[in-house]
């Protein structure tokens, strides 16, 4: 058993000043804390009005992850009182600027593994001091060859395994002793790192093909064999990589790719919410992706199964979608497609003007979408003549700008609304205000894969679930997407981030039930798996 400063140093066991004065000679503390005993609450009030004294985002952040560092249960316990507020900070967006200056400002690991391409013999002895006989059950792991809308990160890009692990347990309440972030160091082609003597990654660049396959596949056996139990979530790899890897190991053990299929569920759960607003079917939706990378191809996929389930053949299905890249429209012959493009690209000889389908205006002219999504992370992509061009050919039109962060959005939401005279159904990728628009109060729905990654992973875990499959992600999207209430004015079409700690648990009782119902699962009874593995920050 740890004693004295020892107790101090480990988050997971460190109460600071509430350790009570029985506790403080029972752990050799005596002597080692002020004399004044606190309960969580008055260290909460505490904390947060030292974070409100922080001048910008990026210090409050810094700031939440020395408490992070320091008491791991008190972080969560002040999170779940400012959650609305705190979301942001740790995660997205400002998560972005701790990441672009992570080797800068390095204090420590956070609990994180981190694994070299170049020493690929210490993968398991990484694992395995990086858990200190911690029980693991839920890995997220990133390359970082493609963070959110800021590219490729190397090793930096640890921090977005750490943030997504805090949202996961902020909104499902998985024990942050059960969790362990990884980062894939393969080297980086981003030029300011390699010329950056702080970098702390591998000064070199990445490493593609067969040894990069070997490090993930060592990467996930001593997983497997040191945590037989761990779900592993990959996050932010490249389109060359992510698709290759999903498909690798889906069939085989629980892994979950987010890009590819946490935003496929949260864009078809807000496309389920808008059309219980509007009343329309999912079988009369024309779809155009402007983005065909990986949550491009992934939210395109994820609609087509839809159609599937819902007594569609898949070739019909694929005619309802337009996916569109730099090069334009894709079509059977554009070069350098992807595997994950491929399902979805359209015969030239659909159009008489095939060939000046090169940009988005002239796109959505010629196809007439009624559902547009932005994955593209070209700001201001959607422009007011594209907008009402859509608008013009349906009545409600669905209008997702997910690119994030803040920057790289196709478009605001108050503009789509203004330009559609009130008629656009918008979720966006990041929080948006309310939009007040001739009387009715538009509440803006976040698209943020933070709504339902959260609950797929803890309902797939509580389960015990051999594999993380297509219907236990349908169940999640459809649990999401009929929480909104379609009868109100302006009403979002997903649920807000405010309540976030609530639909999650409804999320994974729906994942668990689905496992269960599929018999692949290692537990009889959902809510009671579910309540039984839920953590609560308290002493």
């Amino acid at each position: 058993m740890k004693r004295g400063v020892d107790v101090l140093r480990d988050p997971f066991l460190n109460k600071g000043t509430a350790f009570t004065n029985e506790e403080r000679k029972e752990y050799g503390l005596v002597g080692m804390l002020p004399i004044g005993v606190q309960t969580i609450e008055d260290q909460a009030k505490q904390t947060y009005e030292h974070y409100q004294s922080k001048p910008n985002n990026f210090e409050k952040r810094k700031f939440l992850m020395e408490i992070f560092n320091t008491n791991r249960t008190l972080f969560y316990y002040l999170m779940s009182k400012h959650l609305v507020e705190f979301m942001p900070i740790v995660y997205d967006p400002v998560i972005a600027d701790s990441i672009e200056n992570y080797s800068h400002v390095f204090v420590q690991p956070q609990d994180a593994a981190f694994i070299s391409i170049d020493a690929q013999d210490d993968i398991e002895d990484t694992l395995k001091n990086a858990a200190e006989g911690r029980d693991i059950k839920l890995i997220v792991v990133s390359d970082a060859e493609a963070i959110l809308g800021i590219g490729d990160w190397g090793t930096q890009g640890a921090d977005i395994s750490i943030g997504k692990l805090m949202v996961y347990t902020a909104a499902s309440g998985i024990d942050p002793r059960n969790v362990l972030p990884v980062s894939l160091d393969v080297g980086t082609d981003n030029e300011e790192l390699l010329n950056d003597p702080l970098y702390l990654g591998n000064h070199h660049k990445r490493i593609y093909g067969d040894k990069y396959y070997e490090m993930v596949d060592k990467f996930v056996g001593s997983a497997r064999k040191l945590f037989p139990d761990v779900l592993i979530h990959f996050e932010d790899f490249g389109r060359s990589n992510a698709d290759v890897i999903l498909q690798k190991y889906q069939n085989e053990i629980p892994v979950f790719n987010d890009d590819i299929q946490g935003t496929g569920i949260i864009c078809l759960a807000g496309i389920l919410g808008a059309l219980n607003i509007s009343k329309e079917k999912l079988e009369d939706q024309t779809f155009l992706t402007f983005g065909a990378g990986t949550a491009g191809c992934g939210i395109a996929q994820m609609m087509c199964d839809e159609l599937v389930r819902n007594g569609m053949s898949e070739e019909e299905a694929k005619k309802h979608f337009y996916l569109v890249d730099k090069q334009g429209l894709l079509f059977e012959d554009t070069e350098g497609l992807t595997q994950a493009q491929k399902p979805f690209v359209r015969q030239r000889s659909e159009f008489d003007n095939a060939d000046e389908l090169t940009n988005l205006e002239a796109i959505v002219k010629a196809v007439h979408p009624t559902v547009m999504i932005g994955t593209s992370k070209q700001p201001g992509a959607f422009t007011e003549s594209i907008v009402k061009e859509m608008a013009a050919h349906t009545e409600r039109p669905i209008i997702f700008p997910i690119s994030n962060p803040t920057k790289l959005l196709e478009a605001k939401a108050e503009d789509l609304i203004k330009w559609t005279d009130g008629r656009a159904l918008v979720a966006t990728g990041i929080p948006s205000d309310p939009v007040e628009y001739k009387g009715v109060t538009y509440t803006i729905g976040q698209a943020n894969n933070a709504l339902v990654y959260p609950g797929v992973g803890f309902g797939s875990i509580a389960a015990k679930a051999k594999v993380v499959n297509e219907k236990m992600l349908a169940a999640a999207a459809h649990a999401l997407g009929g929480i909104v209430d379609a009868s109100q004015p302006g009403a979002p079409v997903l649920p807000p981030v405010a309540k976030l700690t609530e639909f999650t648990q409804t999320v994974a009782e729906t994942v668990a039930q689905s496992a269960i119902d599929q018999g692949i699962a290692g537990v009889s009874d959902a809510h009671t798996a579910v309540a039984d593995m839920k953590w609560e920050p308290k002493y």
